[in-house]
This record gives C-alpha cells, sequence and structure tokens, in this order.
C-alpha cells in the first residue's frame, strides 16, 4: 500500500494590427502587471482536449485550465533547466490516495475547498463523470486512458463527495502515471450537463467553444486561428497561485516573424521554435533557449511492409545504411536532440529508450545488401513527409533521397498537406516509404512498443507485425520494471527492432523555446505543451 501527502509584461505595443481588437478589449494595467506574451507556430483548434481531431496544440488548455488528480514532481536536469520527473507524483486535486493490497483499486481523497470557476465546489461525482467521459468518447483519449488501464465507467465510483475509488481491471504500472497526462481533467459536470443533448450527451460542442474547469487559468479570450487570452483564476486551492495574471498566446505562423517578435521584445516567449532558430538565438547571446530531448520520442525514416520491396528485411537494412545520419543531424536537426545511429553493438545491453541503432552510413554494405534481394537493381518509391513539419522534413528528405539514388532506390519526393497527414500516415497508413515522429507520454520502452509496432496501432505506420515482439509487448506492458523478467524482455524487443528495422531512428528531437531574459519559471512537459503556471516575469520588461 502507498500513501502520498501534499507537500506542498512585455510591451505590445509593436505587436502590430493583428493584437488591437484585443488591446482594446483588455482593461488598462499598470507596467509591471503587462501580460506574458508567448508566439506559437500551430493553431488552437478546440478547448475540450476529450473532442475528436483536437490537436496538439490545443492540449495546453487541459494543461492549464482544468485539474487532474495527481500531477507529476520535476526535477533539475544536467544543463540547469526543469523539466517533469516522470518518476514521482504529486497531489494536484487530490491530497493523498492509497492502493489496495491486491493492487485493484486506487482510493483518492480530493480536496475540500477547491472549486470550479462558477464556485461550485469540486466532487467526486464531477471526477466521476469526467473520466467516464474520457473513456466513452472514442478515439484518442479514450486510448490514452485505456493505456492505464481504464476502460470503462463501471471502473470508476464516488464514494462520497470527497472520496473517489478506481478498480482495475488488473495491476498495471502505467495507471498512476496515467491519470497525470492532459487526458483525466475534471469538468464541471453539473455545468456540462447543463449543456448536453440526447444527440450530444457529452456536451462536445459546448466544451468545444467553452472550458468549464476549476484549473489556475480561465479562458478569457479565443480569437480561432489568431490568439488565445488566459486570466488567472484568483481561487486556484491546487497549487501556488500563479505570479502572472495575464497571459496572451499569439498564433504566428511564420517563423521568421516568430523569431523577430523574440529577437525585438515584442515577445517574451517563442515555444517551439525550429532548431536552426534555436541554435542561432542560443549563439546571439541575448536570449535564453532551452533545448530539451522528448523523451520516449523519436523521428523516423518509416518502411511500409504493405508495399513489396519493404517486405524484405535486407532492403530495409540497406536502406538503413544508406541514410546519411550525420549530414541530417547537422543540416535538418542542427544538432539539436541525440543522435540515435552507430551503436557498436546489435545487441542492447542496456533496457531503455530510445537507444541509438547498429547502423552508420555505409553504402558499399548497402550496395551488398541490396545485391542479395531480387531489387539488385533499385525500385522506384516516393518519399513521403508531412509539410507541417517542413522545418526539418523536408531537407532531411532531400537528404535521404540523394543518398537512396546511389544505391539505385529512385524516390520522388510526396509533400502531404498537415491537415491530411494523420490520416494518409497513421489511420489509413497507406504510405510506401515516409518520415515519421511519435513520442509516447508514458516513458517506458514496452509503452513505445505497444504503439509503434505492434500492427493496427495507431503510431505503426509500417504496418510492421512480428509475433515475438508482440507477446514481449503484451508480457511487459503491465509488469514493474524491477520485476526480474522485466529487462531481459526488454533487451530482446529491441534487439528484434534493431534488426528487422521497420523503423530507422534518425535522431531523438528536442522541443526548442527562446525566451526573453525576463521570464523564469520555465518546466518542460513530455506533452510538449507550455505550462503558464509556473511563469514569471522578473525585473525590466520588454
Amino acid at each position: 500500500m502507498d500513501r502520498r501527502t501534499f507537500v506542498k509584461g512585455a510591451s505590445l505595443a509593436t505587436l502590430g494590427a493583428g493584437l488591437l481588437p484585443l488591446l482594446k478589449s483588455l482593461p488598462v494595467q499598470a507596467a509591471s502587471n503587462r501580460p506574458l506574451v508567448v508566439a506559437l507556430g500551430a493553431s488552437i483548434n478546440s478547448l475540450d482536449i476529450h473532442r475528436s481531431g483536437t490537436n496538439r496544440t490545443s492540449y495546453q488548455i487541459a494543461v492549464n485550465c482544468y485539474d487532474r488528480l495527481v500531477s507529476f514532481g520535476t526535477k533539475t536536469l544536467a544543463d540547469g533547466s526543469v523539466s517533469y520527473d516522470y518518476n514521482t507524483l504529486v497531489p494536484e486535486l487530490a491530497t493523498e490516495w492509497e492502493t489496495a493490497e491486491d493492487g485493484l483499486s486506487i482510493t483518492f481523497h480530493l480536496r475540500q475547498d477547491a472549486t470550479f470557476w462558477d464556485g461550485k465546489p469540486v466532487t467526486a461525482h464531477d471526477v466521476k463523470w469526467s473520466f467516464d467521459r474520457a473513456v466513452s468518447v472514442g478515439g484518442f483519449p479514450t486510448m490514452q486512458m485505456k493505456a492505464g488501464s481504464l476502460e470503462k465507467p463501471e471502473q470508476f465510483e464516488a464514494l462520497d463527495d470527497h472520496t473517489f475509488r478506481i478498480h482495475l481491471l488488473h495491476p498495471s504500472k502505467l495507471t498512476r502515471p496515467d491519470l497525470a497526462t492532459p487526458v483525466p481533467i475534471v469538468i464541471n459536470s453539473v455545468a456540462a450537463k447543463a449543456e448536453a443533448t440526447e444527440a450530444d450527451p457529452w456536451a462536445t460542442e459546448f466544451l468545444h467553444r467553452t472550458a468549464l474547469g476549476s484549473g489556475a487559468f480561465k479562458v478569457q479570450r479565443w480569437d480561432v486561428g489568431q490568439q488565445l487570452v488566459y486570466e488567472r483564476n484568483d481561487d486556484w486551492k491546487c497549487g501556488p497561485l500563479p505570479a502572472l495574471q495575464r497571459v496572451v498566446i499569439r498564433e504566428l505562423p511564420s517563423t521568421s516573424t516568430r523569431r523577430a517578435l523574440i529577437e525585438r521584445g515584442d515577445v517574451n516567449i517563442s515555444f517551439d521554435i525550429p532548431n536552426k532558430d534555436a541554435r542561432e538565438l542560443e549563439a546571439g547571446g541575448k536570449l535564453k533557449v532551452v533545448s530539451t530531448p522528448i523523451e520516449n520520442c523519436l523521428f523516423v525514416l518509416a518502411t511500409n511492409l504493405d508495399f513489396e520491396p519493404f517486405k524484405d528485411k535486407r532492403v530495409r537494412q540497406a536502406i538503413a545504411y544508406a541514410v546519411p545520419y550525420a549530414d541530417i543531424f547537422r543540416n535538418a536537426a542542427y544538432e539539436r536532440g541525440l543522435p540515435m545511429w552507430g551503436a557498436q553493438s546489435a545487441k542492447p545491453t542496456e533496457a531503455v529508450w530510445p537507444q541509438p541503432f547498429p547502423y552508420a552510413t555505409d553504402l558499399d554494405k548497402a550496395k551488398a545488401l541490396l545485391a542479395e534481394t531480387d531489387y539488385k537493381d533499385g525500385f522506384e518509391v516516393p518519399l513521403s513527409f508531412d509539410l507541417g513539419q517542413a522545418d526539418w522534413a523536408e531537407p532531411t528528405a532531400l537528404l535521404i533521397q540523394q543518398n537512396l539514388q546511389r544505391i539505385g532506390i529512385r524516390t520522388t519526393l510526396n509533400k502531404v498537406p498537415g491537415a491530411n497527414w494523420r490520416t494518409v500516415a497513421l489511420v489509413e497508413k497507406k504510405l510506401p516509404l515516409h518520415l515519421e515522429n511519435f513520442g509516447g507520454w508514458l516513458n517506458t520502452p514496452d509503452y513505445y512498443f505497444y504503439w509503434a509496432y505492434l500492427k493496427g496501432n495507431l503510431f505503426n505506420s509500417s504496418n510492421y507485425e512480428n509475433a515475438e515482439i508482440r507477446q514481449l509487448v503484451e508480457e511487459t506492458l503491465y509488469m514493474e520494471q524491477d520485476d526480474p523478467q522485466y529487462r531481459p524482455k526488454i533487451l530482446r524487443m529491441i534487439e528484434i527492432a534493431m534488426d528487422d528495422v521497420p523503423r530507422i531512428p534518425l535522431w531523438q528531437p528536442s522541443v526548442n523555446v527562446a525566451m526573453r531574459p525576463e521570464v523564469q519559471g520555465y518546466q518542460y512537459w513530455f506533452h510538449r505543451q507550455l505550462d503558464i503556471r509556473p511563469l514569471t516575469l522578473e525585473g525590466r520588461q520588454g
């Protein structure tokens, strides 16, 4: 049984005409209390993380406007930056919890002073309705809940107003960390149900446009495709009250515009900037640039085994030896992140993920392998990438195209619009050779393999199937990491992936954030969204 107890403005004048309507709508503030302004390249398309089609950028609403039962703690990395700590859970709405001796239930005791923005107390009944919703709406939220063995409403029970219990289908090491992801938010169920209809029992249309949380920030204004304004919830009880009263999120697709604004001081933070800008801004010395490798994430060249040439392992290995890894890392990653090639042994010795694969650029070896196959004279294939990630994907594709030509594989570049990418690459899985990236929120190797190496699962865009890997994933997914059988099974799983190489790792990417000197408190999170709660503006702004 475990038991844990709670331990407890920049100048806007030059942002341009696009911000003028916003400025007119905001009350006059003292110079020392101006909002923090963030530049984003992507758009927020919904305020509801449970809604079908909600994009990753929108997950920030769940982080900043809603509470969860628990959260992750934080730790300081080697470079002095702060990151979430996957190995430490801390209370949020729950002050404490206990796990039953048989591991089949967890009981959470809720704060008795937490309220939603309309003043209604947060109760266990709200938690149950919200969890029922997450496991019932389908799509990504339901899949994410299932990863923690949270699959059906019958598992959730409100014992009284402030006691909530989860009944587990089986003990799992993934259940507790899954509760700290952005998906299991707690929604004001009374207000939501008032907007529900027979056709829309979970009020998805209403919550798409209106947040109903108890979190540290409220949505004051949302101009779709332009900006979102957060306003502090002064009654927030689930953590230290944020220092910032207002935060403006500006959506600016142009990388050059975002760079100019952060360099001039017209925005305080430029979030998720391209690798090239990160390197150059860091070298300039006037801005703070934090680049954090994304845990459990890889950029890969994926071969689709539904297409004849890639059914032959030797073809896949030949391509792996043809990839110009160092050139890609230098010219597409700008040496941000971690290399994932050149391991000295084909047998891994550490049960960690990601880790370098035993391939390096060797065109002679690539040609020799291809010569052993039915494709010794090469073949033609489209090489696809997401235009929405062109900053790294296009130079990577061009470099791969050049080297594949040298071993007789002729490629044409297929630039897929970002709005279509998820459908054709991940849902329909019909791209023969393509650049892909996936990062697993729950930071274990078996979790990554579950999504990316089991046929039929969303991020296995290679249509790869291996019976032994499937068995190993099923055996390890819920197994505790200190189980004596866990390490050898993970090592074997990785060894097979290295040999079969349906996904050819290129590098482990980073989240790059540029900040003006006055910004303090930035923390990296696995969900790759900005947590504005700990941020502060110190000293002179602008």
